[in-house]
């Protein structure tokens, strides 16, 4: 399983955070529109993020439902017939729900920095401190909290859940 490191927060001014984060990327920003389908899974989080006809990936993650910098344990398999895949997994294991979402994707060294607008929910930023071989968590940790420092990233803009857990808290309000 690969490992990285997680902070998500609400964003109250996209604009103003996205020329922050333009400011001190070491790459230009890729905008990739995505659908991530969600499977009930009796462990962790089982989604397919379809990316286009022929280009998906079925990623299976477990991570603690916290506010702050937290550890995510991953695995992605890429998939070029992500239509076919959703039908056996909805047949297999049934939809949980659906995140629809426009992704900004900037790299700082080897941090993912995502600008997303979520259909339904509104505008997030999220860190993904990929962790290279014997780095420790400790690192990762440091690094995310010094990226929320840099583009003032409060403790109270952040949140505890993945996207479908909103969607679903936001459903039965």
């Amino acid at each position: 399983m690969a490992t990285n490191i997680e902070i998500k927060a609400r964003v109250g001014d996209p604009a103003a955070l996205r020329a922050k984060v333009e400011a001190i990327s070491d790459t230009a920003g890729q905008y990739i529109p995505q659908e991530d389908i969600f499977f009930n899974s009796p462990q962790g989080r089982l989604k397919l993020r379809i990316l286009g006809d022929n280009q998906g990936q079925l990623i299976y993650y477990e991570r603690p439902d916290s506010a702050g910098p937290k550890q995510s344990d991953y695995f992605i398999s890429h998939t070029q017939e992500p239509g076919t895949l959703r039908d056996v997994l909805t047949r297999t294991y049934g939809v949980r729900g659906v995140v629809r979402k426009g992704r900004w994707l900037y790299w700082i060294s080897t941090t993912r920095i995502h600008l997303d607008q979520v259909e339904g929910l509104g505008s997030f930023l999220e860190f993904e401190v990929v962790l290279s071989d014997g780095q420790s968590i400790e690192e990762g940790q440091a690094i995310a909290a010094a990226l929320m420092e840099k583009l003032d990233v409060a403790g109270s803009d952040l949140i505890d859940a993945a996207y479908i857990d909103l969607l679903e808290r936001q459903a039965t309000g």
